[in-house]
């Protein structure tokens, strides 16, 4: 995992250091950086939002089988496993490329903590000998990269990195500057459209009036079918029954038998996938507030990355989901 982390920060740190090279700002070329990385990974993102769409729909339907056959396991289950096969839904969509953005955030971590080393690619006894300096004046270290350029940033040119970016200064930790009330506005832009975000995303919860719609959408159905030709049966008409025979009769404990076997297998799958559910949900929710506990105690270039990110999310979701919605009207013939 740390030989992953640390090639995605190199590669990341070439990149950075490039754009910086032409716009000789640390801000700005966070948010180059951050945009064309988004852009890169504009398919991977849009396929997941597909594959999270159709997850929830799929998920409606679920709950109307598990509501409809509470007291049938064995029924539920099969019923379960029929409908993600017959929508090519699996409980594990999504999952693979929110663990790639986990490493990604990390990366991030460790370039914004180390952008001597990653980006700049200074020579690593230059920054043991900055380092041990400042440690022996009595200075407390905590990035140690970070020290050393503000401490040496306006005496070693190799050292000094532009972090001046609207009037904040990138290589601040928000936690260690509280008492500056400007380390705080890029963590709480961050934090407001990470909300914004996780409401635009598919499957993210509804509000009751849209699930009060759905519902009366649902029961105009219902009523429409009632009224069809379909209960235009006679009164009169004649009801066939069926007796079970004696060898039936005998042969019945030997299905009880395997109906239990099989009420056991589905309980199986269906605690597999649920898990699997779960996990999802878990992940989308972990990952948000794990990168505002991060953005606190990180230099402020890694909240601006975050930032930026989630407005070029915020961005790719509307247009997806206006994209979602008109083709979910074509095709039901509106």
């Amino acid at each position: 995992m740390g030989k992953i982390i640390t090639l995605l920060a190199t590669a990341f740190g070439y990149i950075l250091n490039y754009i910086y090279g032409i716009v000789n700002n640390y801000g700005l070329s966070i948010i180059i950086f951050t945009i064309l990385l988004r852009l890169l990974m504009l398919p991977f993102s849009i396929k997941q939002q597909k594959t999270m769409k159709k997850t929830a729909k799929v998920q409606e339907k679920a709950k109307e089988i598990q509501s409809k056959y509470a007291n049938d396991s064995v029924r539920q289950a099969q019923e379960l496993q029929a409908l993600y096969k017959e929508e090519n839904v699996s409980p594990f969509g999504g999952c693979l490329f929110t663990i790639f953005q986990m490493f990604v955030i990390l990366a991030m971590f460790w370039l914004v903590s180390s952008p001597l080393t990653y980006m700049r690619h200074v020579d690593a006894e230059k920054i043991n000998k900055y380092v041990s300096e400042i440690q022996e004046s009595g200075t407390q270290v905590r990035y140690r990269e970070i020290a050393v350029i503000k401490a040496y940033r306006d005496k070693d040119p190799e050292i000094d990195i532009n972090m001046d970016f609207l009037t904040l200064d990138l290589s601040d930790v928000p936690w260690e500057n509280y008492k500056n009330p400007k380390v705080l506005i890029i963590p709480i832009l961050y934090v407001c459209t990470s909300i914004l975000s996780m409401k635009l995303a598919p499957g993210a919860p509804k509000k009751k009036e849209e699930e009060e719609k759905e519902k009366n959408v649902e029961l105009t159905k219902i009523d429409v079918v009632k009224d069809g030709p379909i209960t235009n049966i006679g009164e009169n008409a004649e009801v066939e029954k069926v007796e079970v025979s004696n060898s039936e009769a005998k042969g019945s404990d030997k299905e009880e038998n395997k109906a239990l076997v099989k009420k056991e297998d589905s309980n199986n799958d269906n605690d597999d996938v649920d898990a699997m559910e779960e996990m999802n949900k878990q992940m989308r929710l972990m990952m948000p507030v794990m990168s505002v506990s991060i953005a606190l105690v990180a230099p402020l270039g890694l909240a601006l990355y975050w930032l930026v990110s989630n407005l070029v999310i915020i961005c790719e979701r509307i247009i997806t989901n206006i994209f979602f919605k008109d083709k979910e009207e074509k095709a039901d013939g509106k």
